[in-house]
C-alpha cells in the first residue's frame, strides 16, 4: 500500500512525539524548577488536540485530503521546533499546544484517508496495519526519549523528529491527490465555511475545565475560592453554548448535530471518551512509578513501555483480521475489553518486589485490550452512519478521545499531586520540612539524590500517589466496558444496500464477492488507481 507510506510515517511520528514528552517529564520540569507544572506538558498538546481534531474532519471535506493533512503536518513541526528551542517551561508548554494544532489534525486525516479506500469489513485490517506504526511509536518514544536525553540532552529529542515530518509532507504532496466531494478551491469560500464558533467555544470550555482541575487539586484551593468557581462555571456554560453553536449556529458545524441524536455515536464516543483516560493515565505515569519508586534511570523507566508497543501492534492487527474475517466486531469487543481491566489491577497492586515479569509485563494485556476496543469501536460507529458522514463522523469520535485525554493527563496528575502532598506530610515533620515537601514535589529526580531517611518517605509517597493513579484508570476502564455492553452487534456488511445506492447515485459502482464488499467511491476508485499505477512502476 504505497499510499499509506504516509499516514504509517505521520502516524508513528505523532505518537513518537506523545509518549516522549512523557519521558522526560522529569528530566525538562527538573531542569526549569517546575516539576508541579509538569503534567501541562502533556495537557496543552492534548488540549490543542482535542480542540482542532473535530475542525479537521470538516476540513477534509472542504480542502481536500492533502491539503487538510499537510496543514496537520506543519503545525506540528512548527510545534517541535519551538519545544526544541524553548527557553522556559512557559514557551515549552505553548509550543506544546502548536504542536497538538497539527497532532489532533494527523489522528484524524490519517484515518480519513485510511477509511476512504477500504470497505466496512476490510478496513478494521487496514487500520490495524496502520495502528502498528501508531504502537511503534508508542514504544519507542520512551526508550528512544530516554536515550536521547542521556546522550545529547533533551532538546535533541524534539529537534531530531523534523526530518520525518519533511519526509510525510513530501510523500503526501506526490502520493496524495485525489479529489472528494464539497471540496473547495476557492479561499474566501473556505475561510466563510470555517465553524469559529465551535472551535472556539470547545476550546474555552475545554481550558477552562482544566483550569479547575489545576486549581482545585494541584494548588489545593477550597470549593468557594473564586478561580475555582469561576473556571468551573466557564466550563460548564462554554460547553453548553458549544452544542448550541453546533446545533443552532454553525452553517457546516465540525460535528454534525445529527450524531448527537445517533444513539451508537453517543455510547460509542462515550467509551472513547473513558478509555484514553486510563490509558493516558498509565502512559504518562508508569515511567515516573520506575523512576521515583524504584530509581531506574530515564532510558530504563522508558523501556517499560516497549511491551506496550509490541501489544497494540498485534492487538490492532488480530482485531482487524478477526473483523474481516467474521464481519462482525461486538464479541470480540467484550472480550478483549476485559484485558486493561486486568491490567489496572496489576498496576494499583504492583511494589518494588513485585516480580520481575510482573513489572515488565503487566503493560501487555493493557495494550493489547485497548488496541482491540478503539479498532472495533471506531469499525462499529462507520459502520452505523451513512458513508457521506465518513469525514465528520471520524472526527467526532476522536473529539471524545481528545476529550478523554485531555482529561486522562489532567485527572491523573491531580489525583497523584492531592495524595502526593497528603502522603509527604504525614512523613516529613519538623523544621524546614514544607521546604523539602515543595522540593520533593517540584523535581522528581531528587528522590534518588536524598538522604536515606528522607528518600525512603519520598519513596513512600510517590507510590501511594500513583497507586491511586493506577486505581482511578482502572475504575475508567471499567467503566469503559460497561458502557459497550449496550454497544448493538451489527453486521459489517449491512451498509452495503445503503452505500450502493448513495455510490449509484454519484455514478461510483460496487464490487461485492463471497469474503467481502467494498463501495469503489469515486474518491476511493482515484485513490486506487493511483495506488496501482505506482505498483506497476
Amino acid at each position: 500500500m504505497l499510499l499509506g507510506i504516509d499516514p504509517e510515517t505521520l502516524t508513528y511520528n505523532q505518537t513518537l512525539n506523545t509518549t516522549i514528552v512523557a519521558t522526560l517529564l522529569s528530566t525538562i520540569s527538573s531542569q526549569f524548577g517546575n516539576a508541579n507544572q509538569a503534567g501541562w506538558l502533556g495537557t496543552s498538546y492534548l488540549l490543542a488536540t482535542c480542540t482542532f481534531t473535530p475542525l479537521y474532519g470538516r476540513l477534509c471535506d472542504l480542502l481536500g485530503r492533502r491539503r487538510a493533512n499537510q496543514m496537520a503536518v506543519g503545525f506540528t513541526a512548527a510545534g517541535i521546533l519551538a519545544c526544541g528551542l524553548s527557553n522556559s517551561m512557559a514557551a515549552l508548554i505553548i509550543a506544546r499546544f502548536l504542536s497538538g494544532i497539527g497532532g489532533g489534525g494527523i489522528n484524524t486525516t490519517t484515518s480519513i484517508i485510511t477509511s476512504d479506500m477500504f470497505s466496512a469489513r476490510d478496513r478494521g485490517l487496514a487500520q490495524g496495519f496502520t495502528s502498528v506504526f501508531n504502537a511503534l511509536g508508542l514504544g519507542l518514544g520512551g526508550p528512544l526519549g530516554g536515550f536521547i536525553s542521556d546522550k545529547f540532552g533533551w532538546r535533541w529529542a524534539f529537534l531530531g523528529q523534523l526530518p520525518i515530518f519533511v519526509t510525510s509532507f513530501a510523500l503526501t504532496e506526490f502520493n496524495l491527490n485525489y479529489t472528494t466531494e464539497g471540496e473547495n478551491k476557492d479561499k474566501k469560500a473556505i475561510l466563510r465555511r470555517i465553524d469559529y464558533a465551535g472551535t472556539v467555544t470547545l476550546f474555552v470550555a475545554v481550558f477552562s475545565l482544566l483550569i479547575f482541575m489545576s486549581e482545585k487539586f494541584n494548588n489545593d484551593l477550597p470549593w468557594d475560592h473564586w478561580s475555582v468557581m469561576l473556571s468551573l462555571s466557564l466550563s460548564v456554560a462554554f460547553f453548553i453554548l458549544f452544542v448550541v453553536a453546533e446545533v443552532y449556529v454553525s452553517p457546516e458545524p465540525v460535528l454534525a448535530p445529527a450524531l448527537f441524536k445517533h444513539r451508537e455515536a453517543i455510547v460509542i464516543s462515550a467509551s472513547n471518551f473513558f478509555v484514553p483516560i486510563c490509558n493516558y493515565a498509565v502512559m504518562y505515569f508508569l515511567p515516573t512509578w520506575f523512576q521515583t519508586v524504584k530509581l531506574d534511570s530515564a532510558s530504563v523507566a522508558g523501556a517499560h513501555i516497549m511491551p506496550h508497543s509490541v501489544a497494540m501492534s498485534t492487538g490492532s492487527i488480530f482485531a482487524g483480521w478477526v473483523m474481516r474475517r467474521t464481519g462482525e466486531y461486538k464479541l470480540l469487543m467484550l472480550i478483549a475489553g476485559f484485558l486493561p481491566f486486568i491490567a489496572g489491577i496489576l498496576f494499583s497492586t504492583m511494589t518494588v518486589n513485585s516480580p520481575w515479569y510482573v513489572q515488565w509485563f503487566s503493560i501487555i494485556p493493557f495494550g493489547f485490550g485497548n488496541a482491540c476496543v478503539l479498532q472495533t469501536t471506531l469499525s462499529a460507529l462507520l459502520a452505523s452512519i451513512p458513508r457521506k458522514t465518513l469525514a465528520v463522523g471520524t472526527g467526532f469520535i476522536q473529539l471524545f478521545r481528545g476529550i478523554g485525554q485531555v482529561i486522562g493527563v489532567a485527572l491523573a496528575s491531580a489525583v497523584f499531586q492531592a495524595v502526593l502532598n497528603v502522603e509527604l506530610h504525614k512523613r516529613i515533620t519538623g523544621p524546614g520540612s514544607e521546604e523539602d515537601i515543595t522540593r520533593i514535589r517540584r523535581d522528581s529526580t531528587l528522590v534518588a539524590h536524598l538522604p536515606p531517611d528522607l528518600q525512603s518517605a519520598a519513596r513512600e509517597s510517590y507510590a501511594i500517589g500513583l497507586r491511586w493513579v493506577f486505581i482511578v484508570a482502572t475504575i475508567c476502564t471499567g467503566t469503559a466496558y460497561c458502557i459497550r455492553l449496550t454497544i448493538r452487534s451489527r453486521s459489517l456488511d449491512e451498509p452495503v444496500e445503503e452505500q450502493r445506492r448513495d455510490a449509484e447515485s454519484n455514478g461510483a459502482t460496487v464490487a461485492t464477492n463471497s469474503s467481502t464488499s467494498s463501495i469503489r467511491s469515486p474518491a476511493a476508485s482515484s485513490t486506487s488507481s493511483l495506488v496501482e499505477g505506482q505498483a506497476s512502476r
